[in-house]
């Protein structure tokens, strides 16, 4: 699918990898609508990307039929969705104390990361639905899942099995959604320069980006909207999960 003039929905567009990806696609041509629940910084990313911005938490049905309405009657309907909203929070399943793991931490982890993405791209597709086909497909679906579904460290039992999950629902979601000619795919980053990762300490960085065998450095985050745009354009990419990371296998 050519992006040009088509109207593309970044959900986490407020930072991150979902700022880069709404720029990346607006500067190509896109009319982006930004979905984040932080409304100074969607509006900030939005302005620097020549976006439209919608306060949206995606956690909520109501909240995402109303953000994507409005994204709807500004732009037009979205034929490209990028999720890249989500949360992350180290947690072992039994701390040092001896303590569980917070039944409303791992919730609240699986909510945002994984219930927020099927609820977003199901609503989204459902709008789609009702368009015309543009070519032989009428639109594209990423998800963001990460490297941490494959080989997640200690604490990321939660954040692991969000986006392990997601990994698992592509090809069923593939096969649902294919008589009405919409893509899915999952790319699953290594560890990629976002805010939380610049601030850390240049040690803690600089052996995060040792673990990475080639190219051996952290992930810029252009490079990830580089390869969203790569994926929206090759049509037989479908159903599937790629990792980025550079061959990196997480310790």
């Amino acid at each position: 699918m050519e992006i040009d003039g088509v109207v593309a929905i970044v959900t986490g567009g407020g930072s991150g990898l979902g700022a880069a990806t709404a720029k990346l696609l607006a500067a190509r041509g896109a009319k982006v609508a930004i979905l984040d629940r932080d409304p100074i910084a969607g509006e900030r990313s939005a302005t620097e990307a020549g976006a439209f911005f919608a306060q949206c938490d995606v956690t909520s049905e109501a909240s995402v039929e109303a953000a994507l309405a409005a994204a709807e009657a500004r732009h037009g309907i979205g034929r490209i969705l990028v999720n890249c909203a989500g949360v992350s929070d180290l947690v072992k399943t039994v701390d040092d104390d001896g303590r569980p793991h917070s039944l409303e931490v791992f919730r609240r982890i699986i909510d945002i990361n994984l219930v927020g993405t099927f609820n977003t791209l199901s609503q989204f597709a459902a709008r789609l639905c009702a368009a015309d086909p543009i070519g032989e497909e009428r639109g594209v679906i990423v998800n963001t899942s990460s490297i941490a579904a494959f080989d997640g460290i200690a604490g990321q039992a939660a954040y692991g099995a969000s986006k392990n999950a997601i990994v698992g629902m592509s090809l069923p979601i593939a096969r649902d959604l294919a008589p009405h000619k919409i893509r899915i795919v999952a790319i699953a980053p290594g560890t990629f320069l976002s805010p939380m990762v610049e601030a850390l300490p240049k040690s803690y960085k600089d052996a995060l980006a040792a673990a990475v065998p080639h190219p051996n450095r952290l992930g810029r985050l252009e490079e990830f909207a580089e390869f969203v745009w790569t994926i929206i354009r090759s049509p037989m990419v479908n159903g599937t999960c790629i990792r980025f990371d550079g061959a990196a296998r997480l310790q």
